[in-house]
């Protein structure tokens, strides 16, 4: 599903317009960004909860040459975990699909 895929989907759901649920996604999106970037969390009940990661420096291989090590840089990046509620929803779902459409 694309981004204005589930505009219109935020759209149909509230009644609202396209514009008006492009920008509530933007600003709860931004907000996120935001927030993630200052080093906070989210956590949304049920849903799942938003954080960042500091991950050490550690050895990797190159993709293009195995035989040759790299050394990949500590960085801190942001994580997702998924809540029970969540997790009960797309397990009962069953669609595989790889999204949270069920099959898309």
């Amino acid at each position: 599903m694309t981004k204005q895929e589930f505009v219109d989907r935020v759209a149909s759901k509230t009644g609202g317009s396209r514009k008006d649920a492009a920008e509530h996604v933007d600003a709860v999106l931004d907000s996120i960004q935001e927030i993630l970037t200052q080093g906070g969390e989210i956590n949304f009940t049920g849903f799942g909860k938003f954080s960042t990661q500091h991950r050490k420096e550690r050895q990797g291989v190159n993709p293009r040459n195995p035989s040759q090590k790299v050394t990949i840089p500590a960085a801190t990046v942001p994580k997702f975990s998924a809540g029970s509620t969540l997790k009960s929803s797309v397990k009962a779902g069953g669609g595989g699909g790889g999204g949270m459409g069920g099959g898309y």
